[in-house]
């Protein structure tokens, strides 16, 4: 509400105390004009007084909306995350001593003792692994050399895919190619195959880089991604996971080789028995995506013991496969060989999350929760996907440890495994610790769940936070966020997402899908899609510090508050069960 005076006079609010006393008295003016301002200062008085229970009451209700924030306690939280960072030490051992860490393979048990460890002297308790399964087969490379022997010497850039065996040493053969696009192609093949290196897609198509591999948000992209264009379509992306145009059924390509999905496993089955029963001495494929010494590809066989074992099989640039195919159009036949080492852990075969808590006060069987996954693929050192969530998830207890601030909830934090092969970790924990999706049958633990805040897409900067639409959520986290917005985080997104129909992506979905507040938040993309996500160029260096240092620092607070704030955050309704 605005009164606006005559004789340029300035605009006065009503909803401003103080109103009265900023109407000026005209220069030269005489005893009457002066009563005249007089009266007006005193109708004014009395209209500010008259409005002033409205405008109080409007405020009131806005501020209920959210939360009101411990702004000293952010300032302590800020100072340990900003100025004493140990996310990039915590990364450097997750991702540079540890290496890749195919889900229970040798590695990623190692990496998983180390956490333990850390979590035990930040002082965290109730530290340890957190059994499920059975998953399956461990698997890492312990050894790779690739070379085109003839017409002329090349080293081949490439990496073995998950769960295939090794060659046994050293394998100089011919290459032949072979693209097999379904199991219809396997008759043409057949016989023809046996000590040969194969080529088993075609060449790949590359086009020219015209724009930076790298890119960080706008401010208008970001409002952008808080608009729903279309309601038909509801649903919190946050920037969809990279990589090719899905296979179509029943074909074969280097994406099909590289998923986790039902058919994806059936086809490589069928290959691999196809190319184990013809004698093949190694298959190769160019990766689904990538080029330029990057090559995007994770599996080859399957973690499953009672599944054929193929061939050793690896994945080479695709400029690199391209050169190999145009000699044999060209009757030309290279000479190829490969040393391949690789090692299956078979001592145990059930899968593991790694867990810790700090202990919470008045409310101790109230849980707060953060994380991502501890598991990576094998063509680099998994340092996007996902030892960053890792370390920042790590980072962000360590914070709050160090402060000895008094908690109401416990502060838990989950280090997922077998998300690469389909979120198995979180899957297996929501369902036993909340409620089996089939039935939900809520154990209880299900309403004394608050909140799990997940990181998995890359290193980028925190930008917005998902609200799973749910207005109520929103309102509370743009509380949270009004503070910090100088470190990059903006906004809120998915106000009006529809429910989380199945599990996928990454382990927040795990939650939701449950009806629990599983929140993911949207980053800059950086490299992800376009150079790092499953790829050989997964690694330390890629990673932005300043990035993941703000991402720590934006979880710990995020937790703190949902740890600290008097009632548990609003949930999203509770999904019916599914039918078996």
């Amino acid at each position: 509400m605005v009164l606006i005076l005559k004789r340029n006079l300035p605009a006065i609010h009503l909803g401003d105390p103080d109103a009265a006393n900023k109407i000026p008295s005209p220069p030269g003016t005489s005893i009457e004009s002066e009563t005249l301002v007089n009266m007006l200062r005193f109708r004014l008085t009395a209209a500010v007084l008259a409005v002033a229970p409205f405008f109080v009451q409007t405020v009131a209700a806005h501020a209920q909306d959210g939360d009101k924030v411990d702004l000293a306690a952010l300032t302590q939280i800020k100072n340990e995350a900003l100025q004493h960072s140990q996310v990039m030490e915590n990364l450097f051992y997750i991702s540079e001593v540890y290496g890749p860490r195919v889900n229970n393979s040798r590695n990623h048990r190692a990496a998983a003792e180390w956490a333990m460890q850390q979590m035990k002297t930040w002082g965290l308790q109730n530290v340890h692994l957190e059994k499920w399964g059975p998953f399956g087969d461990g698997w890492q490379i312990k050894k790779y050399y690739g070379a085109l022997e003839s017409p002329a010497y090349a080293a081949l850039i490439g990496f073995p895919l998950a769960w295939t065996p090794g060659t046994n040493g050293p394998v100089t053969a011919e290459a032949v190619l072979a693209p097999l696009h379904s199991e219809a192609d396997f008759a043409q093949y057949k016989g023809k195959l046996k000590g040969k290196i194969v080529l088993i897609f075609d060449p790949r198509e590359l086009s020219l880089h015209t724009e930076a591999d790298a890119h960080r948000l706008t401010d208008e992209e970001v409002e952008a991604r808080t608009k729903t264009p279309d309601p038909s379509h509801l649903g919190f992306g946050g920037g969809g996971r990279p990589g090719a145009a899905a296979p179509r059924p029943g074909e074969y390509t280097p994406m099909t080789l590289s998923t986790a999905a039902p058919t994806g496993r059936v086809l490589r089955n069928q290959v691999n028995a196809f190319l184990k029963d013809e004698g093949v001495a190694v298959a190769l494929t160019p990766g689904y995506n990538g080029d330029g010494g990057t090559i995007f590809a994770s599996y080859g066989g399957s973690q499953d013991p009672k599944d054929p074992v193929g061939p050793p099989m690896a994945a080479i640039t695709p400029e690199q496969y391209n050169r190999i195919c145009r000699l044999l159009q060209h009757g030309i036949t290279p000479r190829l060989t490969f040393d391949i080492d690789t090692e299956y852990q078979k001592d145990d075969l059930m899968g593991f999350n790694v867990v810790g808590e700090i202990p919470g006060t008045t409310k101790a069987d109230e849980v707060v929760m953060l994380g991502g996954h501890f598991d990576s693929w094998q063509g680099g050192t998994g340092a996007t996907d996902n030892g960053t969530g890792s370390a920042v998830a790590m980072e962000a207890v360590r914070v709050l440890a160090s402060l000895h601030k008094p908690m109401a909830r416990t502060v838990r934090v989950a280090l997922w495994g077998g998300e690469e092969e389909g979120l198995y970790g979180s899957l297996a924990y929501v369902q036993q610790h909340f409620a089996p999706r089939d039935t939900m049958k809520k154990t209880p633990e299900y309403d004394k769940l608050d909140v799990y805040f997940n990181d998995d897409s890359g290193s980028g900067k925190f930008r917005a936070v998902s609200a799973l639409g749910n207005s109520e959520l929103a309102a509370i986290f743009q509380s949270w966020i009004a503070p910090i917005k100088d470190l990059g985080l903006e906004t809120v997104v998915g106000l009006t997402a529809g429910p989380t129909a199945q599990p996928g992506g990454t382990d927040s979905t795990s939650f939701s899908w449950i009806g629990l507040d599983g929140i993911g938040f949207m980053q800059d993309p950086l490299e992800y899609g376009s150079r790092t996500h499953h790829s050989n160029m997964d690694l330390f260096d890629r990673v932005q510090k300043g990035d993941v240092m703000q991402g720590a620092f934006v979880e710990a607070w995020f937790a703190y508050n949902a740890a600290t704030r008097a009632d548990q955050l609003p949930r999203i309704e509770t999904p019916a069960p599914t039918a078996k």
